[in-house]
């Protein structure tokens, strides 16, 4: 199960996207743990809760029903007295009532860590020589003898020890003298006062004025132990009554958002560097919400249903290039769809499987290295979230696996189509038809504050689109007929964890395409670095800076009249004579437990990889709510 739990916190799918091209559906990912739980522990659902969603767990209130219950049981059946050695006789009383008085602790509802109920406890000690930890040389050895041997109660632990320097609360000696009195009165039968033992012991006076007095003393701390333990029973049953499903857990999430940009001047047909044009967006208001379903029928494996909408899309068409998109876009027109449909299980102890229509892809399998990704609680930027080669392909439906090899090596794999339920066309869709992708990630850490991820993709383009949104991720011309591709992909992704406050790291992609029915090839590549500041100025909240240069065509060799990078000018051979440069700054305050606000800024410099073109500013305050 905590594979599977593992699995579901990589791959948790967020939001539905547009991209120029075509729609993918991307998701955020949680930092990859160094350290992996031990795959054969069957973990509560409560353990699963990604990091996207933040859900009360209503099994809390069942410890907490249990603590209190604890201490009333355990007090009853465990609680030694502070005694002195003459308890019987009334003039010392006094002091024993004093002492425990003073000895009240701020910890009185703290759960004991003694033996648990299983244990077979003090009903087996008969005699107060059975404790190994009292001596007759003891102040009250002569208190504890009659208590055990003459009543029958205040018997110490299972373990043979009576633990008689602990302090206790007034609660814990009210529950204690509660159980003593008991077993008095089971001692005290109309006929004789037959005990137990059949020994015959009589109870004077002395003794019964005494404990008269102790049960006036501490009735109400008592009766407010227990009145306690019945609110949290009657609070208990009320939320079981209430809850969603005895198998399904409810997750959701909103993103409120304000984003614009400026105006900058763009070079759309790169000559003569020439500017023909100017980037412009209005400053929008939008939103996005999801809901995730977690449904677990055997507490060994997980259905995954995620329902999205939103109205938030991608500001490319406006500013003439895809470098300023950002994370946490989903255009759906605020209709709702499926996002995410998959379900996962456990083949054996350490492989888990994951199969489904939606939701299944390089993103939502590969296990997440980068501390900034999430679109709701990460980068701000759609280049910020992860190495742009995991997102070729727009894999929908499918097929993966993750593989935990041992405790710092795991493999995953997954087979990911575009559109898996399109029968219509081979060339467009189906399993093995149009645009899929196949890949793998082998998830290492080598040390316990170093996370890797070195991947590695095969994918199948029908247009010459590689499908990663971001950058250059068209092949070919646009005035030249769509051609198939082939592309070959591999990076890798680093995060070293300097300290709680500190995290440095970084990715690095490169790409071959070939076309099928054409001789020549194109390469693409890309980086970045990042720091990410947990905890700045408070705890929880997030700091982080990135530098990159978004995916870039460093050669095409197609013939004349194909290439990409010169589609302008006769689109001879040959790759972006300029460099795009990415920089972002962001800061997530964490209000509360469920609110969350970034405002964040990131610039593209020559855009589009052309010098001709002005900066292009993007800023951003996003709200992001849980629930």
């Amino acid at each position: 199960m905590s594979l599977l739990m593992v699995s579901v916190l990589a791959t948790v799918p967020i939001s539905v996207l547009n991209l120029p091209e075509q729609s993918v559906i991307l998701s955020g990912n949680p930092v990859q743990q160094s350290t992996q739980d031990n795959l054969s522990q069957v973990v509560s659902p409560a353990e699963i809760t990604p990091p996207e969603f933040v859900q009360p767990d209503i099994s809390t209130s069942s410890i907490i029903k249990n603590k209190y219950g604890n201490i009333l049981r355990k007090s009853r059946e465990k609680i030694q007295f502070i005694s002195s050695p003459n308890l019987p006789e009334l003039k010392d009383t006094q002091p024993v009532i004093e002492v425990v008085q003073n000895q009240e602790s701020t910890e009185e509802f703290s759960q004991s860590s003694y033996p648990s109920d299983s244990d077979n406890q003090m009903s087996q000690v008969t005699s107060v020589s059975q404790l190994q930890d009292v001596q007759p040389s003891d102040w009250a050895f002569g208190a504890l003898q009659s208590l055990v041997e003459r009543y029958g109660c205040i018997a110490g632990y299972a373990d043979g020890n009576y633990l008689g320097n602990r302090s206790i609360s007034r609660y814990e000696f009210a529950a204690g003298l509660n159980a003593c009195l008991e077993k008095i009165n089971d001692a005290m039968p109309a006929a004789g006062y037959a005990y137990a033992n059949n020994k015959i012991n009589t109870v004077n006076n002395e003794d019964l004025i005494l404990l008269q007095r102790l049960q006036g003393e501490f009735k109400a701390e008592l009766q407010q132990l227990q009145q306690r333990v019945q609110a949290v029973e009657n609070r208990t049953t009320e939320l079981q009554a209430n809850q969603f499903s005895t198998t399904t857990r409810l997750f959701g999430q909103a993103i409120f958002s304000v984003q614009g940009t400026n105006s900058p001047d763009v070079d759309l047909f790169p000559r003569d560097g020439v500017p023909e044009r100017q980037g412009k967006t209005n400053l929008t208001f939008t939103s996005s919400a999801q809901l995730t379903f977690f449904t677990s029928f055997t507490g060994r494996d997980l259905l995954l249903t995620g329902l999205s909408a939103g109205n938030f899309g991608s500001n490319a068409s406006l500013l003439s290039t895809n470098m300023g998109r950002l994370g946490f876009e989903s255009n759906t027109d605020n209709n709702l769809v499926i996002s995410d449909l998959s379900y996962r299980f456990l083949a054996s102890h350490n492989l888990g499987i994951v199969v489904g229509t939606a939701g299944v892809n390089p993103i939502n399998t590969f296990r997440g290295i980068s501390p900034l990704e999430g679109s709701s609680d990460g980068a701000i930027s759609l280049f910020g979230q992860r190495n742009p080669i995991l997102s070729i392909g727009n894999g929908s439906g499918g097929i993966g696996f993750d593989w935990q090899i041992s405790d710092r090596i795991s493999l995953q794999g997954v087979y990911s189509a575009e559109i898996p339920n399109f029968s219509s066309n081979i060339n467009q869709g189906g399993l093995f038809g149009g645009r899929y992708t196949a890949g793998a990630q082998l998830s290492l850490a080598p040390t316990n504050n170093i996370d890797v991820g070195i991947h590695y993709l095969y994918s199948h383009s029908p247009d010459g689109l590689l499908g990663g949104g971001i950058g250059d991720s068209q092949l070919i011309s646009p005035f030249a007929a769509p051609t198939a591709f082939d592309t070959q992909a591999i990076g890798a992704t680093v995060a070293w964890r300097i300290n709680p406050n500190l995290h440095l790291g970084g990715w690095g992609g490169f790409t071959s395409s070939k076309p099928s029915n054409l001789s020549g090839s194109v390469e693409t590549t890309n980086w970045m670095v990042f720091a990410a500041f947990p905890n700045l100025l408070r705890p929880g909240n997030l700091g982080g800076v990135l530098v990159g240069q978004p995916p870039k065509i460093t050669s095409s060799t197609l013939p004349d009249g194909f290439n990409f990078p010169n589609f302008s000018d006769g689109g001879t051979a040959g790759g972006r004579s300029d460099t795009s440069i990415h920089l972002e700054v962001f800061y997530r305050a964490q209000l509360s437990d469920n609110i969350a606000l970034t405002p964040g800024l990131f610039v593209i410099f020559n855009p589009d990889h052309n010098a001709a073109n002005d900066a292009l500013i993007v800023g951003t305050l996003r709200a992001s709510f849980r629930f």
